[in-house]
């Protein structure tokens, strides 16, 4: 299973680590994070940044089994870039699966990969999704075909996990939960604008997300 991780500066780090950390245990992976130009990228907060192994020119769509591409408000500028949408486009048409998590799902949909289709994003953009053909759901993971939304941030190993049984069957996609330690007991049932206090959800709303 070939794996690319669409990287950018301005990324949201959990968007691209979580999903990493589950699908580089698939066995028999190669994954590579890959961007427009090559080299780091710095995370949404300044204080990390991921490698880009490759650049876009550089990655055959034919050599990508499995696309991933995360959100953070980097993303923003790749709405309008041809350049980066024509690359998801031509990989998406010969990718087993096409992936996104937050407001990843923001750059396939104005690819037009979303045309159509149900799909999910973090809970604060949920509405933009429909500029871009697609039919918003309030949904942890959502899979129509081979494209796999996922909603904010931590929902990408969610999602990773969802994925990782469909390509390698549900035991191997446990032991992978297992070996991650991945068994949520948060300290507070905030995690979504339904269930947290309204003065939470407008001051989380206030910050940009």
């Amino acid at each position: 299973m070939r794996i690319a991780i669409l990287i950018f500066d301005k990324l949201t780090a959990l968007d691209a680590v979580g999903p990493y950390e589950v699908l580089s245990r698939l066995p028999g992976a190669r994954l590579e994070f890959v961007a427009k130009e090559p080299g780091l990228k710095a995370t949404d907060s300044g204080a990390l940044s991921l490698h880009a192994q490759r650049s876009l020119a550089e990655v055959e769509p034919g050599d990508v089994d499995l696309l991933l591409v995360p959100g953070g408000e980097g993303n923003r500028p790749m709405l309008d870039d041809e350049e980066v949408l024509d690359w998801v486009r031509q990989v998406h048409s010969t990718s087993e699966w096409t992936t996104s998590v937050c407001t990843g799902s923001l750059v396939l949909g104005a690819a037009g990969v979303l045309d159509g289709l149900r799909a999910t994003t973090h809970w604060a953009f949920i509405d933009a999704l429909s500029r871009f053909g697609a039919r918003p759901v309030s949904e942890r993971v959502v899979i129509e075909g081979k494209v796999v939304t996922a909603a904010g941030v931590s929902a990408g190993i969610d999602m990773a996990l969802t994925v990782a049984a469909e390509i390698a069957g549900p035991d191997v996609a446990q032991a992978i939960q297992l070996g991650i330690e991945y068994d949520p007991q948060p300290p507070f049932d905030a995690g979504s604008p339904q269930k947290a206090p309204p003065e939470i959800v407008e001051f989380v709303r206030g910050q940009g997300s």
